[in-house]
């Protein structure tokens, strides 16, 4: 749908208003009640995979379009293989332009998140997706040559990853290190001879085009933040000690290796002679002046998973630091605690706005400060402010694995349970917290099961299925298996040609449009 019309609300179903003077507030409208659908009486399922097949059946009548689909019958074992071909995996993206603070997070979200406003779910999607390419793209085989690094040259990131339907292009990546002395069982690859060996790719500095632009109301920038992966930030990340952060008031403190790794740095590496804070940054500041000059509306957003949102607060804080004027916001997914309650409060003060979407059952947001929380702030008049009690920051999308009709039940995957791909699937099928999964949600199911294996067995998606092939070997022309050679625009340490053509651009500069081609 093009616009949301109140006419096809009834009366009882309108929020409270969140006022905004001159402007038809988006939190007053709701869109056309998605329609429940009501099981028709059966005979009593014998199995679990009958109950499965007789879900799965009634929810994709509503996908089915044509008389000759409507006529198809389909059961557990062959949804996925042909009723994903008779719907399209891409929503509607209507034109938000008027509404994009409310979806930006003006008024923290009241009134949008349950039920869940269609174009806020699209959105929270839309960065989801973003923060998945940080996973998608990353070479995480110990064996590579290139491990730590992003498999793709910017410029072919989001090609590569199918997101070009985003509309936004890469202009910067981010790389980020940690100082610590680590075990050998935590050294990151079997090779001595690496890209590397301080730094990780961690994400990514994106900006909207002209088109999207033009769709959600201003040239949004995006900075997408990678999760854990390497077991050297697991390392980090349980360290769980709170110290202060920049040179704010001393009672602001965050988590000690989080701090650690958006803020590392060593003349004596390749990649991070500069933090990845700085490396941000300096693009972010880039970015604002360049458009604003152009007279433009900007906004940043920034997203990322598991420690991924950590890193976004971070970076979230010291944006809102250097740029006071500018529209930010996190949309952070399955994010632990990051800092102490002065933290939170200073990026309240400073207008960040923050929308944690979090699982039921993952353990990692309750991380760290597990018992040590803010529910201790019921205690204030006894203990006082306790500057060393971890407190998440902003509002609260929670979502519960036991609502999609396709996840398994049972056991408890904690892999599976944190996986973004899960996170993702259940965003897109959100309605409310009372109201059943969305029969119309368009996501591929499949995506699921990319690192896990989430997925209901009766639906017979491979556990783990997304990786390379023979896992990345290659047959060469005497017929032995060897590793592939990166073409060389995918190099993390480009050649010298690439590296010399790259100057000439930034040199001289090449825009398409009002879009730059920037630095490698």
């Amino acid at each position: 749908m093009n616009a949301i019309s109140s006419s096809t609300i009834t009366h009882h179903h309108l929020p409270v208003a969140c006022y905004r003077p001159g402007t038809n507030q988006l939190s007053l409208i709701r869109a056309r009640q998605e329609v429940v659908v009501q099981p028709q009486p059966q005979e009593k399922a014998t199995s679990r995979a009958a109950r499965l097949a007789n879900s799965l059946s009634n929810l994709l009548h509503l996908h089915l379009e044509t008389p000759l689909q409507k006529n198809l019958q389909y059961t557990d074992w062959n949804f996925l293989d042909q009723g994903n071909r008779t719907s399209p995996i891409t929503s509607p993206r209507e034109d938000i332009s008027t509404k994009w603070r409310e979806i930006h997070g003006s008024c923290d979200w009241e009134n949008l998140m349950d039920p869940l406003h269609p174009w806020l779910r699209r959105e929270i999607v839309k960065y989801g997706e973003f923060a998945q390419a940080t996973y998608d793209a990353f070479d995480f085989d110990s064996f590579s040559e290139y491990c730590g690094s992003c498999r793709y040259n910017r410029h072919k990131l989001f090609d590569k990853l199918g997101l070009t339907k985003n509309g936004y292009m890469v202009s910067k990546y981010i790389y980020a290190m940690s100082h610590i002395d680590v075990p050998s069982w935590l050294e990151r690859s079997h090779l001595v001879d690496t890209w590397s060996k301080d730094s990780n790719w961690m994400g990514y500095v994106a900006v909207s085009d002209d088109e999207e632009s033009r769709r959600i109301g201003r040239r949004d920038i995006v900075v997408a933040w990678r999760g854990t992966v390497a077991p050297s930030e697991w390392f980090e990340d349980i360290q769980g000690k709170l110290e202060p952060i920049g040179d704010g008031d001393g009672d602001v403190k965050v988590e000690h290796g989080f701090l650690n790794i958006y803020t590392s740095k060593s003349e004596s590496t390749r990649y991070n002679k500069s933090s990845a804070s700085e490396q941000v940054m300096k693009e972010v500041r880039r970015l604002v002046s360049l458009y604003k000059q152009n007279g433009e509306e900007v906004s940043l957003t920034i997203t990322g998973h598991s420690l991924g949102g950590a890193l976004a607060l971070l970076n979230a804080y010291e944006a809102a630091k250097a740029l006071p004027d500018l529209p930010i916001s996190v949309i952070s997914f399955g994010a632990p605690r990051v800092g102490n309650t002065a933290f939170r409060d200073e990026l309240h003060q400073m207008g960040v706005k923050a929308l944690r979407v979090v699982v039921k059952q993952d353990i990692v947001p309750k991380m760290p400060g597990f018992v040590l929380n803010e529910g201790l702030q019921k205690f204030n008049e006894i203990t006082g402010t306790l500057e060393w009690v971890y407190t998440h920051v902003g509002a609260e999308l929670k979502l519960d694995v036991h609502a999609s009709p396709y996840l398994k039940r049972g056991g408890f995957n904690l892999p599976g349970v944190h996986s973004l791909e899960t996170y993702l699937h259940l965003a897109d099928g959100f309605r409310g917290t009372n109201l059943t999964f969305r029969s119309d949600a368009r996501r591929d199911i499949a995506l699921v099961n990319k690192a896990c294996g989430m997925l209901a067995n009766e639906l017979r998606i491979p556990e783990c299925w997304y990786q390379l092939d023979n896992k990345g070997l290659v047959r060469n022309a005497y017929g032995r298996w060897v590793k592939p050679n990166r073409e060389p625009e995918h190099i993390p340490s480009p050649s010298r040609e690439v590296s010399l053509h790259a100057s000439f651009v930034e040199m001289h500069g090449h825009y398409q449009g009002n879009q730059p081609l920037l630095s490698v």
